[in-house]
């Protein structure tokens, strides 16, 4: 069968994927585990720190899209221990089902959704293993943030806030279902392989936007692509020198929210400068590796080559005027990109990409889009379609280009996927195309939105933004299987998701956490 519903009896054993943990130890939420924590200089109230006791908990199990058995395991204890019935699907979604409180039995049902996984970003410098050390809280005012990796909060967040609500004695609800959904940061793979008939909720809240203060209704549809370029190499003059390029400090982002920042993209910087040596010399490329994620904008990346000898210092000069022109241009948005140029030691391997090959491999890079390609005419502060040149790297002979478009019109999503492979086999490489998400359209005249404004306004006196975003969210798909369906994304502040600078803002986890209590009450 592909679902399995389970009781919470002792001889329960949860349905698991094949995947194996990062460690054979199951994470049980009687262990209370914490990663280590520098202690809040400011004191939080009772509701925000329960939420981040929970997330500490939550934090402690390693997750990164692909690596969710952990945490699945984890939640289904905590389903046990509380004696609700829960259910894996054959992609290892988990469904946790929640009776009504007392008197609530006649509410619609209610889903509570978020993503099992995370993001896992680190800078340069930091030894982080992700698949098995605990994310570590740093307590900057107001603010929670990590020890020099992603924190997770996007989406650990809505794990812990519906666990919280799920089990906190005060708050009356209908009947619940709390849906968590695997490698959503990797392709929504989670919501794309849910099947029918699980959920029975007439609403879903997405707890997975980033604003306290805005309603999520609609978002992009996305679609990677995946180049492959043949390369040819041969052995370098001797008079050719090896030579070590890196681009880093950059700031990077979320390839939806992001991208409207016109941040620096490291891959084309490094394109740029090497792109920018051929016009002085012969340049023989060796290899090329950048970004980490197809959804996150790349911070950094490097390249090595041969150059002519006696154009050495012509090459370092021109560098580092290179340099303070990149700064200039983004002192903004890149206040800490630096660039690196180094002379390599002198090692028997002398081979390198032919000439014509280095152009049209620098060639192919260098055509391929990057950033805003279109803002929506209905509300002009809204990319409606952007490009991300997610990754590149150079494999077994083969340069590889990752590519990620966005859009909330499907034609122009399928246009600027076929514009980029076009360019691929104008250059002479291999393209494929994944079959994309479905982008959400909004539905601003909802019930669900309708009531969910009228709680704001009569709990905060102001009424709250209503949005569309240009990331992708999993409400794009759960909608296709459950039509009539009526759903909202909200979520507490957060910054930078998707890099080492993300960051949480604590006093929005007690409003935001307020606001799903009077909407679990009042629906």
């Amino acid at each position: 069968m592909a679902k399995e519903m389970k009781k919470p009896a002792k001889s329960a054993k949860p349905v698991t994927t094949t995947r194996k943990p990062a460690t054979s130890k199951t994470v049980k939420p009687s262990e209370t585990v914490k990663p280590a924590v520098a202690k809040s200089g400011n004191k939080l109230d009772a509701t925000a720190q329960r939420i981040i006791d929970t997330f500490a908990q939550i934090s402690a199990i390693p997750r990164g899209s692909g690596n969710e058995e952990q945490i699945r395991h984890f939640l289904i204890d905590w389903a046990r221990s509380n004696k609700f019935l829960y259910i894996t699907d054959r992609v290892g979604n988990l469904i946790i089902k929640i009776a009504a409180s007392k008197g609530m039995e006649k509410h619609a049902p209610i889903v509570l959704q978020g993503h099992l996984d995370m993001v896992c970003e680190k800078t340069p410098d930091s030894d982080h293993d992700f698949l098995k050390d605990p994310i570590r809280f740093v307590y900057d005012g107001e603010w929670l943030k990590a020890d020099r990796t992603t924190l997770g909060a996007d989406n650990g967040i809505a794990i812990a806030m519906a666990m919280c609500l799920a089990t906190d004695s005060k708050v009356k609800h209908g009947p619940l279902e709390l849906l968590f959904t695997v490698e959503e940061e990797t392709g929504l793979t989670g919501a794309r392989g849910l099947e029918t008939g699980i959920l029975n909720a007439k609403y879903l809240i997405n707890i997975d936007s980033e604003r306290d203060d805005v309603f999520t209704v609609g978002c992009a549809g996305g679609k990677d692509s995946h180049i492959e370029f043949d390369l040819g190499y041969e052995e370098v003059p001797y008079d050719y020198r090896g030579m070590h390029l890196k681009v880093s400090g950059l700031t990077g982002g979320h390839s939806g929210e992001n991208i409207i920042d016109e941040r620096a993209n490291a891959i084309r910087l490094v394109t740029r400068i090497l792109h920018s040596i051929r016009d002085i010399c012969d340049l023989r490329l060796t290899w090329i590796k950048g970004g980490t994620a197809h959804n996150a904008i790349p911070r950094d990346a490097e390249a090595t080559f041969f150059v002519p000898i006696d154009r050495l210092d012509d090459i370092k000069s021109h560098v580092a005027k290179t340099e303070e022109f990149l700064k200039s241009e983004f002192a903004r948005t890149d206040p800490e990109l630096r660039v690196y140029l180094a002379e390599m030691a002198v090692t028997p391997d002398r081979r390198a990409m032919m000439s014509y090959i280095t152009m049209k491999a620098l060639d192919l890079l260098y055509a391929m889009p990057h950033g805003v390609v279109a803002r929506s005419t209905d509300m002009p502060h809204l990319v409606e379609t952007s490009s991300n040149l997610a990754k590149a790297w150079v494999d077994n002979g083969k340069l590889m280009i990752h590519s990620s478009q966005r859009s909330s019109v499907m034609t122009r999503l399928d246009a600027i996927t076929h514009r980029i492979e076009a360019i691929a086999r104008l250059a002479g490489a291999r393209v494929q195309s994944g079959s994309g998400y479905p982008s959400w359209r909004p539905d601003f005249d909802s019930k669900l939105l309708a009531a969910c404004r009228k709680i704001y306004k009569s709990l905060f006196g102001s009424e709250v933004k209503v949005e569309a975003i240009h990331a992708g969210l999993e409400c794009g798909l759960i909608g296709n299987l459950h039509p009539g369906m009526e759903m909202l994304s909200l979520g507490p502040t957060i910054k930078n998701p998707h890099s080492p600078d993300e960051r949480m803002y604590l006093p929005s986890l007690p409003k935001v956490y307020s606001l799903l209590t009077h909407i679990l009450s009042e629906l």
